[in-house]
């Protein structure tokens, strides 16, 4: 898996994230999310009698995401490439309480230092994500699953879209469905990213250098969302199986 070249660095990115206007989940929105179990433990049966798959988060199935992602009304002024020099093949879709792309997974170990994240494992390591913890930390790129974005630009700007630092977001891969946030921030024409967690519990290979998949990955982005505080992954998967039970009956799916 050829690892994408980093042309913008999540230095000047943390810059870009800091002059945004914070944004929360708002009040009508934290209604219509209730508070809800986990779900079942992994094998066990689902609320409908199906088996969820060993690796799932939360309740809704990959499928009942990925039919409700099949039709793409483009919100990017343009198609982003996977990686540098690759053609660009992927557009920002647009629907009804969320953004969607469908790409490869390259490996975000940027961060704090960790036994698999650092300068030895990663050429292209550098200490700092475009947001932070709560306590003004970067992000553990080994321990927090987190999407990267593409940061702002004519092709598109994720905050014109309702997407901020900490919104929540459903990844799809393989069968399994898992939580993350929006973590960092990348190059402009490029897309498909996400942390060193993200991939390692979707069973992608982790490696920030060999690792990753080269396509068969949905992200959603739930517009106007923020997980708080951001390092807080079971919060992350409470409003996720909310949110995403919310997106699949709105955009045509069973749940």
């Amino acid at each position: 898996m050829a690892r994408r070249t980093r042309a913008l660095g999540t230095v000047g990115t943390a810059l870009l994230a800091a002059a945004l206007p914070a944004t929360v989940l708002p009040a009508e929105a934290l209604s219509a999310v209730p508070a809800a179990p986990a779900g079942p433990p992994a094998g066990a049966a689902g609320p409908r009698g199906e088996r969820r798959a060993p690796g799932q988060e939360g309740t809704v199935r990959a499928a009942d995401l990925l039919a409700a992602t099949t039709a793409c009304a483009p919100v990017s002024k343009g198609k982003y490439r996977t990686d540098a020099g690759a053609a660009a093949t992927v557009p920002v879709c647009g629907t009804t309480g969320a953004v969607f792309w469908k790409a490869d997974m390259d490996i975000d170990c940027d961060g704090q230092v960790t036994a698999h994240c650092n300068t030895t494992t990663d050429p292209w390591f550098q200490e700092s994500t475009a947001f932070a913890q709560s306590d003004g930390k970067p992000l553990n790129s080994e321990k927090l699953p987190f999407v990267v974005v593409p940061a702002p630009s004519e092709l598109w700007s994720y905050p014109a879209s309702g997407i901020r630092g900490g919104g929540v977001v459903a990844v799809v891969h393989g069968g399994r469905v898992r939580y993350a946030v929006v973590g960092d921030t990348g190059p402009v024409g490029i897309i498909g990213e996400a942390s060193y967690a993200t991939a390692e519990s979707l069973g992608i290979p982790a490696h920030p250098q060999r690792g990753g998949v080269a396509s068969g990955v949905t992200y959603i982005l739930f517009k106007n969302t923020r997980v708080s505080p951001i390092e807080n992954h079971d919060e992350a998967v409470r409003l996720g199986d909310a949110l995403a039970k919310k997106f699949v009956r709105e955009n045509g799916g069973a749940t």
